[in-house]
């Protein structure tokens, strides 16, 4: 059937729109749920500060742009099933999907900071499932599937996702409070896997990424967003390492904890000395090449980080008691909850001028 045109031949309005919104799933990036991400863990960080009504009023946010975004990924799936496929096999693409994992711990973390223990734990469940599923068909689609071209001159700054949603999932779990010995003991297990498999992956990727570096160089276009990922990887893996330092002694977690207690200090404050270095590159990117800054889903994989190390300063000031970390995260909390409004102003600046195309 043919779109309804009104008596001059334009195509009506809701045609129009209609017209507007498919193409746009069809375009839908992976890694959206970053934008669930980097409003969660701002949440988080405005709940630490006591900020509960603005916290709150974030995860609600958070959550309500995480349906939304399920229902656009679904639609994506029947409509458009074949650049989904072709987003698998992509390298700049791909592992944006992991996004969706670790937006399901965050807003795990926030829930059950508000006491919903039981629906963060379902999420945190349904995130795991997704993990383990995407942790081995993902890579094997990129590395071996491909999609014909040259994969470590497509490395980038995304692939760093991967070990944030592994990441992302021992700060959940390390959350869950058992009921019975054996399910302590196996949740402690699980956390510091999760945990040790994150970094690892961290410590791989960021070979390859120097790599690639090294060998093709970047060039402006191509430093994208993302790449505030690698910072962010770092901060999490403070949070979690903080947290499963705090845990019930089980045996996992006491055989581990002298080795991550000693970690997560290298970490933070390697997280923080890579903070003037990729600012640094923005200003090489925006302000000495003029690349234009305008609103694109990967500037959520800044706002994420930004968020991450904060709440990773905290909590290591506190756990740690070191003033001086503690009173950086705050800093570093203005500047995310400054970041995240710009962003969000760009999405709803984004979406009022494609409504009012629209209607044209």
């Amino acid at each position: 059937m043919r779109p309804r045109s009104s008596h001059n031949g334009a195509v009506s309005a809701p045609s129009s729109l209609l017209v507007r919104a498919d193409e746009s799933i069809a375009s839908l990036a992976p890694g959206y749920f970053a934008l669930v991400m980097a409003s969660g863990i701002v949440s988080v960080g405005l709940g630490m500060t006591g900020f509960g009504a603005a916290a709150r009023a974030l995860l609600v946010l958070a959550l309500v742009a995480a349906a939304v975004l399920v229902v656009l990924f679904a639609l994506r799936a029947l409509r458009h099933r074949a650049r989904m496929r072709a987003d698998a096999r992509s390298p700049e693409r791909a592992f944006g999907f992991f996004t969706i994992v670790a937006a399901a711990s965050v807003l795990a973390v926030g829930l059950q900071a508000e006491g919903a223990g039981g629906a963060a734990l379902a999420l945190l469940m349904l995130g795991a499932a997704i993990w383990a599923v995407l942790g081995y068909v993902m890579p094997w689609q990129v590395l071996m599937t491909r999609d014909g071209g040259r994969i470590l001159e497509r490395t980038d700054g995304s692939w760093f996702v991967w070990s944030v949603a592994s990441q992302s999932l021992a700060v959940g779990l390390s959350g869950v409070r058992p009921p019975d010995g054996d399910a302590a003991h196996l949740l402690g297990a699980l956390t510091v896997m999760a945990w040790s498999v994150g970094t690892i992956l961290y410590a791989g990727i960021a070979v390859l990424v120097i790599l690639r570096v090294v060998h093709f160089g970047i060039t402006p276009e191509q430093f994208q967003p993302t790449y505030w990922v690698s910072m962010g990887a770092l901060a999490i893996a403070v949070v979690a390492g903080t947290a499963i330092y705090e845990m019930p002694p089980v045996p996992m977690v006491e055989a581990a904890r002298g080795l991550i207690g000693g970690t997560v200090v290298i970490f933070w404050c390697f997280a923080l000395w890579q903070i003037p270095l990729l600012v640094g590159a923005g200003v090489w990117r925006h302000l000495v090449h003029r690349v234009p800054l305008r609103y694109e889903p990967a500037l959520w994989s800044m706002v994420f980080p930004l968020g991450m190390f904060a709440v990773a300063s905290m909590r290591l000031g506190r756990s740690e008691h070191l003033p001086l970390a503690e009173a950086v995260g705050e800093v570093g909390l203005v500047v995310a909850v400054l970041a995240w409004a710009a962003v969000a102003g760009g999405l709803v600046l984004v979406l009022a001028r494609a409504l009012a195309a629209s209607r044209r």
